[in-house]
């Protein structure tokens, strides 16, 4: 079957018929020994138009109709992969037309479902995999000895009692980041390795931005970088990943590994492919040595802030002292 042969389905098709058309030119399509770009281009034209006007059951027949076909149009199939996992499915766990980064970001935004049926894909890349099971297994919800941390919790804050009083505003949350660095600290030998540029750092900040906690992730962003938790919470708490897509060169992580921390702590930024082409593509064009001068500019102004905020006690401290020693001079006057 040829490219014409669309445009005969589409004459003997009634006006108005979607359904019918939607179908048969994927069934036309799928017909193909090896289609052409060309055919594959004009079927993307003719059926993505009318995605939005077809129902579920057309969605999901195409779905797996195109999950068998080795040279399945990919924007045809990208845009079946977005829909619920009743639908995608077949895609999800056949389809060759998804690459790996198109896994992630599907992961990234549609959670467990679409992960599930990801992770019955063979050859699945075993990064995909790991991450699959993470969020199968959440972490950071219980507690365990210090050697299993990557995928642990600090202890749970325990309940006040009504007598006991309430803590220091700030204090329990603190506590809980205090806990978290000392679970991630490596026991041993190796506890004074420096972890900046390792696998270790890359793993605290993966495990930590799966848990959907913004101050665990911000608490190993700050140990990775050797930056304060204010400033980490900072890079974090912008609108845009400019400056976390800045944190995570100067660590010079793979392209992969920085995608998959970006969409977990920003999963609004990736609604569709061109979003995570252009992310990977200021990740490449950003040069590290760029990067790690912004985080020195970063730990400068950090620096700054604690001398001026030492030389503004000091000078308090001053004020204060000889407030008080004039009060001490008034007073043996006046006796």
């Amino acid at each position: 079957m040829s490219s014409s042969d669309f445009r005969q389905i589409a004459i003997r098709t009634e006006a108005g018929k979607a359904e019918r058309l939607f179908r048969a030119a994927v069934s036309a399509f799928c017909s193909l020994t090896r289609p052409s770009r060309r055919e594959i281009a004009q079927l993307e034209d003719l059926t993505l138009p009318l995605f939005d006007e077809v129902s579920v059951e057309s969605r999901r027949y195409v779905a797996a109709a195109l999950s068998e076909c080795e040279y399945a149009p990919t924007a045809l199939v990208r845009r079946l992969a977005e829909e619920p996992v009743e639908i995608a499915a077949p895609l999800l766990t056949r389809s060759k037309a998804l690459r790996d980064i198109d896994l992630i970001a599907l992961i990234g935004r549609h959670g467990l479902p679409h992960a599930r049926a990801i992770a019955r894909r063979k050859e699945l890349n075993p990064a995909i995999a790991d991450l699959i099971r993470a969020l199968e297994k959440p972490t950071l919800v219980k507690t365990r000895p210090p050697e299993t941390v990557t995928r642990l919790a600090p202890k749970p804050e325990p309940v006040a009692k009504p007598d006991t009083g309430r803590p220091a505003p700030g204090e329990a949350e603190e506590n809980a980041r205090r806990r978290l660095r000392s679970m991630m600290r490596p026991a041993g030998d190796s506890a004074g390795i420096n972890t900046f540029l390792g696998q270790p750092a890359y793993v605290k900040l993966r495990e930590t931005a799966l848990t959907g906690n913004a101050a665990f992730f911000q608490t190993a962003l700050a140990d990775a970088l050797d930056i304060d938790f204010a400033t980490a919470r900072s890079v974090t708490g912008q609108p845009s990943y400019a400056a976390l897509l800045a944190a995570l060169r100067a660590l010079d992580l793979s392209e992969d590994r920085a995608f998959l921390i970006a969409v977990a702590v920003y999963p609004g930024e990736f609604p569709h492919p061109q979003a995570i082409r252009l992310f990977l593509d200021r990740y490449r064009l950003l040069h590290r040595e760029a990067a790690l001068d912004k985080v020195r500019a970063w730990k400068t102004e950090t620096l700054s802030r604690a001398i001026r905020g030492n030389a503004s006690d000091t000078a308090h401290a001053e004020r204060l002292e000889t407030s008080n020693g004039d009060q001490a001079a008034s007073s043996l006057k006046a006796s």
